[in-house]
């Protein structure tokens, strides 16, 4: 099998699961919409206020960034500088992102799953759970999302460089379409 072939089935393969798990994790903006509607709801109209949906919050806020910033990348929709960039031909930008994806993306990744692993390890252990009182179980779950997030970066980050080196190579045109 070529690199071309190796890559092209590789990239479907990265895209989609971006695509799929982007998708999903969508939803939980919804229903973090509704949470958040409950709180202000029982903390201001009903003067409670409860731990554990104030916690749910932050879980799902960080479940959405952990889980949804590959689907980001995959739609180039993270936050950047592009004073240059943007006037870059799209042979330019690809090679810059090639540059970007093994310099700088991928070794980021890597080092974020390698290091988060001590740290899940110990939350796994102790089975932790909140520390509040009324506060949610199964922390431990949530920090599991740590790795997993920037392993799913790191898959769409080798689909970027391989569809830049693609572009690079004048494999696909700039819409994306094989030659």
């Amino acid at each position: 099998m070529t690199v071309r072939k190796l890559g092209c089935t590789y990239v479907r393969f990265a895209d989609g699961l971006s695509e799929n798990v982007g998708r999903g994790v969508s939803w939980l903006t919804t229903v973090l919409v509704a949470v958040v509607c409950y709180d202000v709801f029982t903390r201001y109209l009903l003067k409670q206020s409860y731990v554990a949906v104030q916690e749910m919050e932050w879980h799902l806020f960080a479940l959405i960034f952990l889980l949804g910033a590959a689907y980001t990348l995959k739609h180039d929709r993270h936050v950047r500088v592009d004073v240059f960039y943007s006037r870059f031909s799209p042979r330019t930008k690809a090679i810059v992102n090639l540059a970007g994806s093994i310099l700088f993306l991928v070794p980021f990744c890597l080092i974020g799953v390698w290091g988060a692993q001590t740290f899940v390890k110990a939350s796994f252990t102790f089975m932790e759970t909140s520390p509040d009182p009324g506060g949610l179980p199964f922390r431990f779950l949530l920090k599991a999302m740590i790795p997993v997030g920037f392993l799913l970066v790191l898959l769409q980050g080798i689909s970027l460089a391989f569809t830049s080196l693609a572009t690079v190579m004048g494999w696909i045109d700039e819409e994306g379409a094989e030659r």
